[in-house]
């Protein structure tokens, strides 16, 4: 399952990212989370101290070996350097198992220690370096994620949870459709609910899962304003967490001590999230994946790289769980 969180700067989409790993990797689910924000913070609230998070190494500063090990034998792909963000996978292609040891893995994860003997994999697309400053932007950060997210076959009993960045910025990138389910973290005001109308507006011709979580929920007047604003997207709200406080100040009780209204409302995302999976459709996902490569590369990717880039989409492959069943990294293409 492939799982998103998004919502404004400030929302708490970060921190309940952070539960909701927590929740998954206490439920003994394998989860890997991704960073996707440049303004790292996912790290901490899981509980790395700042100079640990800081260190964690970046999926952007991977990127040519990251495009090197996915490239595989595919005989579509001349080099790595003609791969771009949307690289789609086909035959001979490496793919990821969220579930498996890789090169990817081993260069970019980090295994968080969380209660007991709960853990999970943490990857990060890295805050921009001093020689991005004033040339580079948030989409040159985020390719490796969205690469990765083309190569990966993913299960039903197994997690990937992003915290994607603030706004409606992901949908500069075909990004947005890579995900079983958006959960979109709302405030109970005006500009909380205003992202979530964008965002719905902006994924309603591509079949994107999309749940509303209300966050900072303090009364019946907010829910009130809440369900009035985004009707039956609703899903579940939180509200003041003294759990949270602490973990903020970088001391958080155990996680069994989450007030036991949040914890009902996580087993909530939780099971909307696994209801998603029966509406999973490989053939579209892989559609949507092509679709927006083609137009990245007639767009801006022939250009840069001196390549037939549209060339790079093999036809007879279909990305499904199917491949599971190939030996590791092999790509096979679909009947």
């Amino acid at each position: 399952m492939k799982i998103a969180f998004v919502g404004k700067g400030g929302s708490g989409k970060t921190t309940l990212s952070s539960l909701f790993v927590r929740h998954l990797a206490a439920a003994q689910v394998p989860v890997l989370a991704i960073d996707a924000d440049i303004n790292q913070h996912l790290g901490p609230a899981l509980g790395l101290d700042e100079d640990d998070a800081a260190a964690l190494p970046a999926l952007g500063a991977h990127l040519p070996e990251i495009k090197e090990y996915l490239r595989g034998a595919n005989p579509r792909i001349d080099s790595a350097g003609t791969m771009i963000k949307t690289t789609p996978p086909g035959h001979g292609s490496r793919l990821l198992r969220l579930v498996e040891d890789n090169p990817v893995y081993t260069a970019c994860a980090h295994t968080v220690a969380l209660d007991g003997e709960a853990t999970a994999r943490l990857m990060v697309t890295g805050p921009f370096s001093e020689s991005d400053l004033g040339v580079a932007c948030y989409h040159s950060k985020v390719g490796a994620v969205e690469l990765c997210l083309n190569h990966l076959v993913d299960g039903r009993d197994e997690y990937l949870v992003v915290d994607m960045t603030a706004g409606s910025d992901s949908f500069a990138s075909g990004m947005f459709t890579r995900f079983d389910m958006t959960f979109l973290v709302a405030e109970p005001t005006r500009k909380g609910v205003a992202v979530y109308r964008q965002y719905k507006e902006y994924a309603r011709d591509f079949g994107v899962g999309l749940a509303v979580i209300g966050n900072k929920v303090q009364g019946e007047d907010d829910l009130a304003f809440l369900r009035a604003e985004v009707g039956d997207d609703l899903l579940v709200t939180f509200g003041h967490s003294d759990w949270v406080r602490a973990m903020e100040k970088g001391r958080p009780p155990r996680f069994e001590m989450l007030e036991q209204a949040n914890h009902e409302a996580l087993r909530t995302v939780h099971e909307h999230a696994d209801r998603a999976y029966e509406a999973r459709d490989w053939a579209r996902y892989t559609h949507q994946m092509t679709h927006f490569h083609e137009k990245n590369a007639r767009n801006w990717g022939n250009e840069k790289t001196g390549a037939d880039l549209v060339a790079q989409i093999d036809p007879a492959f279909v990305l499904s769980e199917a491949l599971l069943a190939a030996p590791a990294g092999a790509g096979t293409p679909s009947a």
